[in-house]
């Protein structure tokens, strides 16, 4: 198939937690004989933070951010079988939504794939004229990064005729364990953008502990934290490029997963860093959400924490070899059952029955 999917970066993690998504998952993709072409907006300044260079499995096309580059990009949607278009593209999302699915073929399928099921659904749900609902009835399927029952049944009640939720995973080429850096060591890390919906729970979750805990080490990774007080005990790492995550995960006693607010809300969404710390068989510690258990086995493979007190008693209680064994068991369970490669599957056969679907109501 060739499918074309207009997202926020493939080459870039700066300012964009998608970019692992969907790195993973289309090379995955491209290694079961699709032909994919990404098309991403020169936006966010984050072409000069690129991470990755362009890849031999997708076509990469950074078009202008403008509206004769965004036209320009959505011309070229006619010659795909698959055309994505994805959440949180960041510029002219409305007007790439309508334009690709206008310009795709009456026989290509056409899909909506939503990197932030929760927040999007509260956005558009009590709004009738929102151009992401308008469109709903059109498409062929919504994909999610995740979501669960709870965002099926949601996006089925306001007019999506399929939705199938796309877990994160992990490719275990990118992500896989290293030796420690002692540059890094740490006994606890939280890697994640500062976000106005993840804010308080960073400050529940691990700034509060790194109080109540002023003998142990935490480090804080990602953008827009330079001016976050913080006790003394917290190191502030900046942007920390995906080159850099598996030495990160393996220099520390436990990483640190914090859900947005609406993703712990809805649950069934576990974060890009879930498989990235399990792949480098780190011990990871995370906020409760609803369905962590379907992924990871609690006390087993991962540390559950309901609160920020939890987070405390987690550390303090926690030994190197203990530690150790969770992340042992967590990678053997994320290379057994969620692997990008897991997840291509699964995408691979819905696609094939919804493009089998469209060229014969085409045909017809």
């Amino acid at each position: 198939m060739r499918i074309a999917f207009y997202g926020s970066s493939l080459l870039s993690s700066y300012w964009n937690g998608a970019a692992t998504y969907y790195r993973g998952l289309l090379s995955a993709m491209a290694a079961l004989g699709h032909d994919i072409t990404f098309y991403e907006p020169d936006a966010f300044d984050r072409q000069s933070h690129r991470d990755i260079d362009p890849p031999d499995w997708a076509r990469v096309i950074v078009y202008p951010a403008t509206e004769a580059g965004v036209r320009s990009a959505i011309a070229e949607a006619r010659q795909a079988d698959i055309v994505v278009k994805a959440s949180g593209v960041g510029v002219f999302d409305d007007v790439l939504l309508a334009g690709v699915m206008a310009a795709a073929r009456p026989d290509a399928v056409k899909i909506f794939w939503d990197v932030d099921a929760p927040a999007t659904l509260a956005e558009i749900a009590q709004a009738p004229a929102h151009p992401i609902r308008q469109a709903l009835p059109e498409l062929d399927a919504v994909l999610t990064y995740g979501g669960g029952r709870p965002v099926i049944d949601a996006y089925s009640d306001l007019g999506a005729p399929q939705c199938l939720p796309v877990y994160n995973g992990l490719d275990p080429m990118t992500h896989h364990p290293v030796k420690p850096e002692p540059g890094l060591a740490a006994d606890l890390v939280f890697l994640g953008n500062r976000l106005p919906d993840r804010e308080a729970r960073v400050e529940h979750f691990f700034l509060s502990p790194a109080r109540a805990l002023p003998a142990r080490s935490f480090l804080l990774a990602g953008s827009g934290w330079a001016d976050k007080p913080v006790s003394d005990n917290v190191r502030l790492l900046g942007h920390v490029g995906t080159g850099q995550h598996n030495a990160l995960n393996a220099s520390v006693l436990a990483v640190l997963n914090i859900a947005r607010d609406s993703m712990a809300a809805v649950g069934f969404s576990p974060a890009t860093r879930v498989f990235e710390a399990a792949g480098a068989g780190a011990c990871l510690l995370t906020d409760y959400w609803e369905g962590i258990e379907l992924f990871l086995r609690p006390d087993e493979e991962v540390l559950v924490a309901r609160d920020g007190a939890d987070v405390a008693r987690h550390l303090a209680e926690l030994t190197p070899e203990r530690s150790r064994e969770i992340g042992r068991r967590a990678l053997a369970r994320v290379l057994a059952e969620h692997t990008y490669k897991h997840r291509a599957a699964l995408v691979d056969g819905f696609l094939t029955q919804a493009l089998d679907r469209r060229r014969a109501t085409a045909a017809a």
